[in-house]
């Protein structure tokens, strides 16, 4: 760390780039889960469990864990669980039946709690007015790290089989392992840390969520967020390699790719949202969003047509996660972990629904039903979206109980 206490350039690249990978872990199973599928002989219905359960435990272990964040070093912590992430790794690559996959995939989703230490310990360390840039930079880590995953497990399992996806991944997540120590520092001592129990620490979650009512309107606007997402990229996945379109495992890998634009688009969203305050930047991404949602059903006839809503939905849907982290992150340091952890576990909540429905509406209605629950689903959010911008005002996060 610089003399000045802000994290040096490299470090940031550091943070971002540990972030890519152990964020990865959950999404090699998007372009892939058709393969998966008609390995273990499941319908679309039960594979769908894999992706929500994973969600779903990760909120709880999010719920159970990240808290400890404000307690005892994010360093420490860090290396602890993404240990665990490389062992639930190896796991769901060795796994032989379709149960002993689901419950690999969902211990990894419970211990994977480092993609979220680390912007609450980024924020720490930064100047307030680089916030939103450093915010959005380690987001695009995130970015990064699904790219990656989804296009590279893609083009992977079409040569070589899915489950070496899973060894690909295992080893990536050794080497992370053992450069964490040193790709991130230790905190300084004179940090403030919260006294009591755990079961105190856990507790006064409930009431920082009282206190700061505003992140559990940013959290339920991120967990449609991601609900989207997920729905998305599934129901896509099994829409693209249907009898009737009949594209492999590769292209919606080659399809995922698109999420580049959002590395490059990100940061200067972050610097945007910096200047024009985090409630205006999110209404009007999520605006540009419902316009791309919208879009999914009338160019979902090939590979090349469903481009147009893609790229517009992943150029602003980052955005609209970054915005919402920026509502809490410029609060007091020593609460930011747990509130952190109301709004990621609210978040992969969604995330869950988003699995088992986008699964469950293809299998039900096809690509039209999917594609409408997600119109749904934005539309909500750019109200929610308004509503926040409306009511709260920029350096006025507490709103009296």
């Amino acid at each position: 760390m610089q003399a000045s206490g802000y994290l040096s350039r490299a470090q940031e690249y550091g943070l971002a780039a540990t972030t890519a990978v152990v964020t990865a872990n959950a999404y090699y199973i998007h372009p892939i889960i058709g393969e998966v599928a008609r390995d273990f002989g499941v319908d679309a219905a039960a594979i769908g469990l894999v992706p929500a359960l994973n969600q779903i435990a990760l909120a709880l272990g999010i719920f159970l864990l990240l808290p400890l964040g404000d307690r005892y070093s994010n360093r420490s912590l860090c290396i602890l669980f993404v240990s665990l992430q490389t062992l639930a790794m190896l796991g769901m690559a060795l796994a032989a039946q379709f149960a002993l996959f689901t419950l690999a995939s969902t211990l990894l989703g419970f211990v994977t709690i480092a993609p979220y230490l680390l912007p609450a310990f980024a924020s720490k360390r930064v100047a307030p007015d680089r916030l939103g840039q450093v915010t959005a930079f380690l987001t695009a880590g995130v970015i990064f790290g699904i790219l990656v995953a989804r296009v590279g497990a893609g083009v992977v399992a079409e040569e070589y089989g899915w489950r070496t996806v899973y060894w690909i991944a295992s080893i990536l997540m050794i080497l992370v392992t053992l450069a964490l120590p040193v790709a991130m520092r230790s905190e300084t001592a004179t940090e403030k840390r919260p006294s009591g129990s755990y079961a105190k620490l856990l507790g006064s979650v409930f009431g920082l969520a009282k206190q700061h009512r505003e992140i559990l309107l940013s959290a339920a606007i991120q967990a449609l967020n991601f609900a989207m997402f997920t729905a998305t990229w599934l129901a896509l996945a099994l829409h693209l390699t249907s009898p009737e379109l009949g594209y492999g495992v590769d292209t919606v890998g080659y399809l995922a790719g698109i999420a580049a634009v959002s590395i490059f688009s990100t940061p200067r969203i972050g610097r945007w949202a910096d200047k024009v305050g985090a409630r205006k930047a999110r209404f009007v991404l999520a605006a540009l969003q419902l316009i791309g949602t919208s879009l999914l059903y009338p160019f979902g006839t090939g590979a090349l047509a469903i481009l147009v809503p893609l790229v517009l939905v992943n150029l602003v849907g980052p955005g609209v996660d970054v915005t919402g982290r920026m509502t809490f992150l410029s609060l007091a340091p020593e609460i930011r972990t747990r509130l952190t952890t109301i709004y990621v576990v609210i978040m992969f909540i969604g995330g869950g629904f988003g699995s088992i429905m986008g699964t469950a509406s293809y299998d039900w209605g096809g690509w039209a039903a999917t594609c409408a629950m997600i119109v749904t689903a934005s539309l909500i959010n750019t109200s929610l979206a308004y509503l926040a911008f409306r009511r709260w005002r920029e350096g006025n996060l507490v709103t009296p109980a």
